[in-house]
């Protein structure tokens, strides 16, 4: 079993930039992808970033060039660095992990980009 506690969403202005930050209670080790996801008010959830085993990362279109994906085995923790936010950026962020074949979700994190 993997629990995920994300962190770091809030408030914050157009052009602006959120550090989220994504917790596991167990180790990283054999994840075949770990990542975030976003779903917005009446909106499929959908993939942000992920970084994939041997440490290939995608990203959302809409999002290339303004967020960056990152782990810290050591601290077993996933971040997302998110600049340039937009209003469409609003949304709840989830974490994801992949691991043995099972998927582990965290609560959720809310972000909003509003002025």
């Amino acid at each position: 079993q993997l629990q995920l506690v994300e962190s770091g969403g809030g408030l914050v202005q157009p052009g602006g930039s959120l550090r989220l930050s994504c917790a596991a209670s167990g180790s990283f080790y054999r994840a075949n992808a770990m990542g975030w996801y976003r779903q917005a008010p009446g909106k499929q959830r959908e993939l942000v970033a992920v970084i994939r085993s041997g440490g290939i990362t995608n990203y959302a279109d809409s999002v290339k060039g303004r967020f960056t994906i990152s782990k810290d085995n050591a601290k077993n923790t996933i971040y997302l660095q998110m600049n340039s936010l937009k209003p469409e950026d609003t949304a709840a962020y989830y974490c994801h992990v992949n691991r043995y074949a099972m998927d582990y979700w965290g609560e959720g994190t809310l972000v909003t980009v509003s002025s």
